[in-house]
């Protein structure tokens, strides 16, 4: 889905859900277009709410069933906590709103699918941010992919030591979701990749999960072993907190005439041998284009670069690795 049927005016009067870095980022790509205006936001608190708000001449509110039934917005940004999407997303379609959520769009495949029929019943704009499809890493790698033949063997892990742990949504089971849900990026990135996954097998693991008592962790670690319908074999790795130390983005994918291999924002292209340096494009912006691409739907009819189903199956893959960290066994997906 790209857009309602019926375009939308400009400026694009917006009511953003979140106080978060996300929220933020929206928040000055909203400032820096003139087809847009950030008229309310809403946080956790009104005080949060209204240190946000200030320097966007916004309204702030703690109550986002409030902002989300305005007649004077058009678009709803949902950028809060990720246990909270799917009610944002819902309660915004239902009100008639175009509605943006940062990804996961919600933290189960049922609630996801019910949300993207809910707008095409009602003929409304939905998109879920996937702004890793813009980066640097993602646009070199796909540019020079066909370079190293046949794809075989990836091997992408993602690390952020962080100490102390935080105690916020990002670090509670319940509120982030299972990693590879809640990180969806990581999974989305090689789905877009490579298709069609066949086959996952994951490994989950807390340290100093408190339970109801205390509900946040201090580390947590997640393993995922992915089969794809074109026979490239997967492993992914996704780590944060304070007993994992060493700071990693790293993507290496094999093929049988090389290998890309990216590390920071370094890439390499190995042949024969030779060993090329590649050039990756800095990360800055990429909330910006994301909102110039949503603003263009809306008032163009020009097509997103990613669909809400493209998440969606993200999602599905995702879901089989927290059913496989939960049971201990293989899950089988139909490509």
């Amino acid at each position: 889905m790209v857009a309602a049927l019926s375009p939308l005016v400009a400026p694009i009067r917006v009511g953003l859900i979140g106080t978060g870095h996300a929220a933020r980022s929206r928040s000055q790509a909203l400032l820096s277009d003139d087809r847009a205006q950030l008229v309310a936001v809403a946080g956790h608190t009104l005080d949060r709410a209204t240190t946000f708000a200030q320097p966007y001449s916004a309204e702030a509110t703690a109550d986002w069933q409030s902002l989300v039934h305005r007649s004077d917005i058009d678009l709803i940004m949902v950028c809060h906590v990720n246990n909270g999407h799917a009610a944002a997303v819902r309660t915004a379609l239902e009100a008639g709103k175009a509605v943006v959520v940062e990804y996961p769009l919600a933290l189960s495949v049922d609630a996801a699918q019910e949300l993207i029929a809910l707008a095409q019943t009602r003929q409304l704009f939905l998109h879920v941010e996937h702004i890793e499809l813009w980066g640097g890493l993602h646009q070199t790698l796909k540019a020079h992919l066909a370079t190293i033949g046949r794809p075989a063997y990836v091997r992408y892990k993602t690390v952020v030591p962080k100490s102390p742990a935080p105690k916020k949504w990002s670090y509670h089971s319940e509120q982030f979701g299972f990693p590879l849900v809640g990180a969806l990026s990581r999974l989305h990135r090689l789905t877009n990749l490579f298709g069609a996954v066949t086959a996952v097998s994951s490994q989950l693991q807390y340290d100093d999960d408190g339970g109801e008592a205390q509900p946040y962790y201090n580390t947590c670690r997640c393993t995922a072993q992915l089969t794809f319908a074109n026979g490239v074999l997967a492993e992914v790795f996704y780590g944060k907190g304070e007993q994992v130390w060493q700071p990693a983005r790293y993507m290496e994918i094999q093929g049988d005439r090389g290998a890309l291999i990216f590390e920071g924002d370094q890439g390499t292209l190995l042949q024969d041998g030779i060993s090329q340096p590649l050039t990756l494009a800095a990360r800055r912006g990429l909330f910006a284009q994301d909102t110039a691409a949503v603003l263009d739907a809306l008032l163009a009819g020009k097509p997103m670069y990613v669909s809400p189903q493209e998440s969606l199956y993200a999602l599905t893959v995702a879901a089989a690795a927290e059913r496989s960290a939960a049971t201990g066994q293989t899950i089988y997906l139909s490509a």
